[in-house]
């Protein structure tokens, strides 16, 4: 969890795989690059055993690249299909119990800050809506209540996907699926208000049909949580099995959620603004270059 850990010591480097070469030369570590630079590096995740088209594993690329200290970051997941690409990834990995993801993160991000008072050490939840508003619920509400610095990214498939097609709270009202063949009889949770009544200081709702924007949005989420409290994602990322969505169809029907019901949504607290507002103003003022 820092440079110091994922460089190679010198005279070492002929005996060590070319993949873990090649990630210390060419990849994120100690450096930062634009989202549309997306394949010119290597890439801190390349491969995952998830389904043909499925767009959360497209949304599990763009997070890894838009990390901002991937050296500094440990991503806590559980139970889900996000965990299947997550746990691939050369970053630190964390499997929780589900339900309990933002319970372990709480525990992780005070232990960090006291283990490292001086650096900042990001800790960011990403899984999915049973684990974070069904059966996490009191787990998600209760980090955010008592402010605790880290991100909670919810990658919503709007469907058990990992278990045979159960409705989750985030599925539809009306929507049939194999195992709720009688429709779905309430209306989908609203997480972005719940999240803003909650605590959290920066709240974004996202359709990722826009890398730059995204990868924006991630950035911002990540940044603010070190200072500020607790900031909150939700995306969405469909389930082509359950929702029998054909591969070609996948980035066609995010864009048409995005018309319909999930349009771009950014709420954050003034201070919180005001920095981020700071930083990215400093940052165009000056070319990127090597962290130290």
């Amino acid at each position: 969890m820092s440079l110091k850990y994922v460089s190679i010591t010198t005279g070492f480097e002929d005996y060590m795989p070319k993949d873990y070469v090649d990630l210390v030369k060419y990849g994120q570590f100690g450096k930062e690059y634009d989202i549309q630079e997306l394949g010119t590096y290597k890439e801190l995740l390349e491969e995952h055993p998830m389904c043909a088209g499925c767009f959360m594993a497209y949304f599990v690329r763009v997070f890894y690249a838009s990390l901002p200290n991937p050296e500094d970051s440990i991503v806590i997941g559980t139970a889900g299909c996000a965990r299947l690409a997550l746990s691939q990834a050369a970053v630190p990995f964390i499997y929780g119990n589900y339900g309990d993801t933002n319970a372990v993160a709480s525990g992780l991000k005070r232990a960090l800050k006291i283990r490292f008072p001086d650096k900042e050490k990001d800790v960011i939840v990403v899984a999915g809506d049973g684990g974070l508003m069904d059966i996490g619920f009191g787990m998600t509400m209760h980090s955010w209540f008592r402010g605790e610095n880290f991100t909670t990214i919810m990658v919503d498939n709007e469907v058990y996907g990992n278990t045979g097609g159960q409705e989750s709270g985030m599925t539809r009202k009306g929507i049939q699926l194999k195992m709720a063949p009688k429709g779905k009889k309430f209306d989908k949770i609203n997480a972005v208000e719940l999240a803003k009544a909650s605590g959290c200081v920066y709240v974004a709702r996202i359709s990722p049909t826009n890398p730059k924007r995204l990868s924006k949005t991630i950035k911002r989420a990540i940044l603010a949580a070190r200072h500020f409290g607790p900031t909150f994602i939700h995306a969405y990322t469909s389930c082509n099995i359950e929702y029998s969505i054909p591969t070609e169809k996948v980035l066609e029907d995010a864009r048409k959620r995005e018309k319909e019901d999930f349009s771009f949504y950014e709420w954050m607290r003034d201070d919180v603004k005001e920095y981020l507002e700071q930083l990215e103003n400093k940052k165009q003022q000056t070319p990127s270059e090597v962290k130290s």
